[in-house]
């Protein structure tokens, strides 16, 4: 099957007859393009030219939307389909009220993941009168999710699906473990070391002075002026 280029869908198909193969691959013969059509209206299914060139064309009934959105995440590049893998959440245009915000609260876990988000709601049958009930239901899912999604992709409409894709806003993050409180700031320095022992005491005062030297020895007895005898 083509993948890089756009398929002609339903009533874009006008060569007929058509070689026609059902959505288990099931091969259902040749028919009139009108007849083939007839047959994707009731299976609620997209009519898909899936072999233009061949003779006749080969048509497959199939979900054009699912198959769609299934080509773009397989050309999606791998490094990215981790942390932006992109979810689906299917609505329908009469989805009730309490399937809707359980829907919606499994898009908030997604989104909160920091995946990507698909709303996409699928028209059946006679549904397709009333495209507008989709319109105003993906409007509403793109408000109700406002506080944490943008538009990546504007609301549009392929085949029987009608899709918004949302992102996480840059302001509201990723859950992401909470830091750990920084360690607390350092003790105020120890007080100062008190003041060093006083000083010694004054020095003793010095000792008097030594006693005047004693006077010169008496001169030994005998008369004055004589020489002494030896």
């Amino acid at each position: 099957m083509a993948i890089g280029k756009e398929l002609r869908v339903n009533e874009r198909i006008r060569v007929s007859p058509v070689r026609l193969i059902g959505d288990g691959g099931e091969q259902l013969g040749v028919v009139p393009v009108d007849v083939a059509l007839t047959q994707a209206r009731e299976a609620g299914l997209d009519l898909v030219e899936v072999a233009p060139m061949a003779s006749p064309p080969v048509c497959k009934l199939m979900d054009y939307g699912k198959f769609k959105y299934q080509q773009r995440k397989r050309e999606q590049p791998a490094k990215h389909r981790h942390a932006g893998e992109m979810k689906a959440v299917q609505l329908g245009p009469r989805t009730e009220e309490h399937d809707l915000q359980f829907k919606l609260r499994k898009a908030r876990e997604f989104l909160s993941r920091g995946q990507r988000v698909q709303i996409y709601v699928r028209f059946r049958g006679a549904q397709m009168r009333h495209v507008e009930l989709g319109d105003q239901l993906l409007r509403r899912c793109v408000e109700i999710l406002s506080d944490i999604a943008k538009m990546e992709e504007s609301i549009k409409m392929e085949a029987r699906r009608m899709s918004v894709t949302l992102g996480l806003k840059p302001s509201a993050g990723a859950t992401k473990p909470a830091a750990s409180p920084s360690a607390p700031a350092a003790s105020p320095s120890a007080p100062a070391a008190p003041p060093s022992e006083p000083a010694a005491s004054p020095a003793a005062p010095a000792a008097p002075a030594a006693a005047p030297a004693a006077p010169p020895s008496a001169p030994v007895a005998g008369t004055a002026g004589q020489p002494v005898s030896s």
